[in-house]
């Protein structure tokens, strides 16, 4: 067995009231070597668990109203930002989300003057060159992304994006995008392919004006985005995936939403994460991903897949085998990830899982 240090992304959000203590979070994000954790706010608790390592943050803001207000920008940065630095590694503030396309054009105008405030107070506060200023957006933005390189925008929401991403080049800030293959598939199964949204064996499909070859849809969803991006005037915005994930509970109309399909989605998509794979029109670029999420959210509304996109159960156990090996005795604890390789390293991971039992052990013991 080897052990892979995947550096990879994964959202926490905490719409639930059964989660474990952010102690026990923080145990659990260690044993998984996830680099980096998307917030949906700027939860004090998390940040103050999280000091001291070296975990990189990004932080949600999503009261634009009152952030077009540099004054009121500023407070919030001091209040939210600043104190935790150095300790917490904060590097991105996500102002918004999925914004455009929400139907809420006072939301739509509100954005980019936020975003500036924010930048503007960073600025001020000398904390620029480590905190970027970013914002997720939907892929309904989108209007056409297949072909890839015919990737466009929503006519009517250009008027939006195209001086959002303007300033977003001139920051040199990344363009987010929550990008799920599970919905193609759940709105269109008999004209999508399963395995070509899973990441399995499949024919893919060839872009006839570049003739690359796509074997998933997701990089192809990427390439559409960055088609997007340059087909407004830039080339010079890296894409990044704010959100992907697969359900592992739906209603029953919600087709594909099951437990070995989320299981094989991401397994398939750590692994090329770890391959550290570009897509086919930016094969030198390595995906960029946060996976969704790491615990279900039981207090999440809408269909049963909203609360079923978590990789762990809040006690701990994940929900289903990544592809990367779990030993989790019964009641669950927060295990180790390892992906299978061709040196054997049993022993020297099972010392691990022991050593990691106990800090749970013993983070159980003071709470």
């Amino acid at each position: 067995m080897q052990s892979y240090g995947l550096d990879f992304g994964i959202n926490y959000g905490q719409i639930a009231n059964n989660l474990p203590s952010h102690s026990r979070v923080a145990v659990l994000i260690k044993s998984l070597n996830v680099s980096r954790i998307k917030l949906y706010d700027a939860d004090p608790n998390v940040l103050t668990t999280f000091s001291n390592s070296n975990v990189e943050f990004m932080i949600g803001l999503n009261d634009l109203q009152s952030m077009k207000d540099p004054i009121k920008a500023q407070s919030w940065v001091q209040q939210n930002v600043q104190p935790y630095l150095p300790q917490t590694k904060i590097t991105s503030i996500n102002v918004g989300n999925e914004v455009l396309g929400n139907n809420d054009i006072n939301s739509y105008n509100n954005l980019l003057p936020a975003m500036k405030s924010v930048y503007n107070a960073l600025v001020n506060l000398g904390l620029s060159q480590q905190v970027t200023v970013t914002t997720s957006h939907s892929f309904i933005i989108m209007s056409n992304s297949f072909p890839p390189s015919s990737g466009a925008f929503r006519e009517d929401l250009i008027q939006y994006i195209q001086p959002l991403l303007s300033f977003q080049a001139q920051i040199k800030s990344p363009f987010l995008i929550n990008a799920y293959p599970f919905f193609a598939y759940k709105g269109d199964p008999q004209h999508v392919s399963l395995n070509y949204v899973l990441f399995q064996p499949n024919a893919g499909s060839i872009d006839p004006a570049t003739n690359l070859h796509y074997d998933n849809m997701l990089y192809a969803q990427i390439d559409a985005v960055y088609a997007a991006i340059k087909a407004v005037g830039h080339s010079d915005i890296e894409v990044k995936i704010s959100e992907t994930g697969w359900p592992s509970k739906g209603d029953p109309d919600e087709v594909g939403a099951s437990l070995q399909n989320a299981e094989i989605y991401h397994s398939n998509l750590l692994k090329r994460i770890a391959m550290k794979q570009g897509t086919p029109a930016k094969p030198s670029i390595p995906i960029d991903i946060y996976v969704f999420a790491l615990f279900n959210e039981d207090l999440k509304t809408g269909p049963a897949s909203e609360r079923n996109y978590g990789l762990y159960y809040p006690d701990g156990t994940p929900v289903y085998n990544l592809g990367l090996k779990n030993q989790v005795p019964q009641g669950g604890y927060f295990p180790g990830m390892i992906i299978e390789g061709k040196s054997n390293a049993l022993s020297i991971n099972f010392v691990l899982y022991i050593l990691t039992f106990l800090v749970f052990v013993w983070e159980l013991s003071i709470l």
